[in-house]
């Protein structure tokens, strides 16, 4: 889904997320709960790949899954919902996604195929931005399918660095571990697929008209 523009007459929007601030304020508390997720990521970085305190890394990052399910409730329930959160929370989930691979790439946690496969998935679709935006269209619009996909992984990443070792928790924690990031790597290159398609349905159309 895309959003085209209608200012001074021009072309008519297309879907949009819904935004029920007329203001659009940017103090809302859903916003800070995005702001404060985007500040744990180099936290998280410095904890895993510094000190190697794979303890409080897992809260972080605990912390970071839990304000990423609070927000979205939170912007419902107070009738918050922006365009600045609409915004801030896709780009807290990818830099956590991208940072988190990063580091368990460098910890040998996950293998080096699987942060590049993941991450290709993310220049790809990031590649086909600008050309929407020169035909007059806003970026994606965040889908179940690519939501439940980053949820999945936000989930697994904790998992596999509770995975770590040979305690009993870890012997437990593993195979959950591995099921979430299948999963979730799984729906997050389906999304990104139809991302693609949605993409090449645009460039098929004059610039406005919404792909079906």
């Amino acid at each position: 889904m895309f959003v085209g523009s209608s200012r001074h007459g021009g072309r008519q929007p297309l879907q949009f997320p819904v935004v029920q601030d007329p203001a659009d304020r940017l103090l809302t508390i859903p916003n800070a709960l995005s702001v404060l997720r985007l500040l744990g990521v180099p936290l998280f970085l410095y904890l895993l790949l510094g000190p190697h305190a794979d303890g409080w890394a897992l809260v972080v990052l605990i912390a970071a899954g839990l304000s990423d399910w609070l927000d979205g409730k939170v912007a419902r329930w107070l009738n918050q919902m922006s365009k600045l959160g609409a915004l801030l929370d896709p780009a807290a989930d990818r830099l956590y996604i991208l940072a988190t691979l990063v580091a368990f790439v460098v910890r040998d946690i996950v293998p080096l195929w699987v942060a590049v496969v993941l991450v290709s998935r993310e220049i790809v679709v990031g590649a086909c931005l600008p050309v929407l935006r020169a035909r007059g269209y806003g970026p994606f619009e965040v889908s179940y399918l690519g939501k439940g996909a980053t949820f999945n992984l936000l989930y697994a990443f904790p998992m596999l660095l509770l995975a770590q070792g040979t305690s009993t928790a870890a012997q437990i924690a593993r195979p959950v571990a591995y099921a979430f990031m299948v999963w979730g790597g799984a729906l997050y290159l389906w999304s990104g697929a139809l991302y693609v398609y949605q993409f090449f349905l645009a460039l098929r159309r004059p610039p406005g008209v919404a792909p079906v």
